[in-house]
């Protein structure tokens, strides 16, 4: 017996945008529009209605604010939404709001052409909507809770210098990342080792997403320009333009960005950045691979243990979408799994006892 289609209800102000999502949502064996709203004063009883199992909604609308209307959605009906943005500094701003709020992902509109640039990535535009659709969707207050319950325990102390002038921490993540990232981040202290992060996210996105972070956490968070020195204290993320890699220069470890064609259909991709730091750090690296759907990373953080790192994947109770860290664990790449709010405890509990051990390679 074949499986219920994902049934979807479409929430935007512009007929032309709700017309190409009808296309391609239809057109896909598994999945359908159940209803399309201009607004989400009309998206608030369709949803009464048709008890979608993915809502995509528009940031900018008439009568309702998209981020008012995802908060009272989160709040009193949580379910899966996927964010339609424009590819603007206040568009992606604004996303990142969203995500915060609970959305699980977003699709961005194209600046030009928008029926012919959107069917572009229809395939994208399908698979986000298969991740969503089996997304664990949480309250958002949960997050701030499990961060708190995992600060209630001091997290380990870095006192040798080895630790954090030798040590990185390569992080890799998708689906749900952004807010996974973050709740990492924000326990790290700011004189832990130097941490790469790639994050699937496109050009624009990311300079929104590392200033965001930039404010909220004790270390400094930037977009990664290439060529720079990787400090203790800050964090490096690849650009929605490039892969971001780990490289040497002497006796430093430096960002190297590289703008070749999509690996795992992804640039940036978690696995470029996993393989140079097996290349460029071995056992100095501690890898780190959090929720997001497909296997990109997999392979790579295989390579970081086979070159000498250390391993931890993000257990599927915590994960948005376990797809990542399920697949570096099904082929070996880890050592150990753990729930989002205590990951940053035992990662750092790992290199406050293995630090002095750190060696040049």
């Amino acid at each position: 017996m074949p499986s219920p289609k994902i049934k979807v209800l479409i929430v935007d102000d512009s007929a032309l945008i709700r017309s190409v999502m009808k296309e391609i949502i239809n057109s896909q064996p598994d999945m359908e529009v159940v209803g399309q709203a201009p607004d989400p004063i009309v998206a608030r009883d369709l949803i009464k209605q048709t008890n979608p199992d993915v809502l995509t909604l528009d940031v900018e609308m008439p009568r309702m604010d998209g981020l008012d209307f995802l908060e009272k959605l989160m709040r009193l009906r949580p379910m899966p939404v996927l964010m339609v943005s424009s590819l603007t500094e206040r568009g992606s701003e604004i996303t990142m709001r969203a995500l915060e709020l609970g959305a699980i992902d977003f699709i961005t509109k194209p600046k030009l052409s928008i029926h012919s640039g959107m069917l572009e990535y229809a395939d994208s535009i399908a698979e986000k909507i298969r991740a969503a659709a089996k997304a664990h969707v949480k309250p958002r207050q949960l997050p701030a809770a499990g961060a708190g319950s995992g600060g209630a325990t001091p997290l380990p102390q870095l006192r040798n210098p080895l630790t954090s002038s030798e040590k990185l921490i390569i992080i890799g993540a998708s689906t749900g990342g952004t807010e996974a990232i973050k709740d990492f981040l924000m326990q790290m202290p700011s004189d832990c080792p130097g941490i790469l992060i790639t994050q699937h996210m496109p050009e624009g996105f990311t300079r929104s997403f590392a200033k965001r972070l930039d404010g909220l956490c004790k270390i400094a968070v930037s977009e990664a320009a290439g060529g720079e020195r990787i400090l203790p204290g800050h964090a490096y993320i690849a650009p929605g333009h490039s892969h971001l890699l780990l490289a040497r220069s002497g006796a430093n470890y430096v960002t190297q960005l590289d703008t070749g064609p999509p690996v795992n259909r992804h640039r940036p991709s978690v696995d470029v950045l996993f393989n140079s730091a097996a290349q460029a750090a071995g056992k100095n690296a501690v890898g780190v691979i959090l929720t997001g759907m497909g296997k990109d990373g997999a392979l790579g953080m295989l390579a970081m243990k086979n070159a000498g790192a250390y391993n931890f994947a993000q257990d599927e109770a915590s994960c948005v979408v376990f797809g990542m860290p399920r697949e570096a664990i099904a082929v070996g790449g880890t050592h150990e799994v753990g729930a989002l709010h205590a990951l940053p405890g035992m990662v750092l509990g790992y290199l406050a006892t293995h630090g002095s051990r750190a060696l040049r390679v």
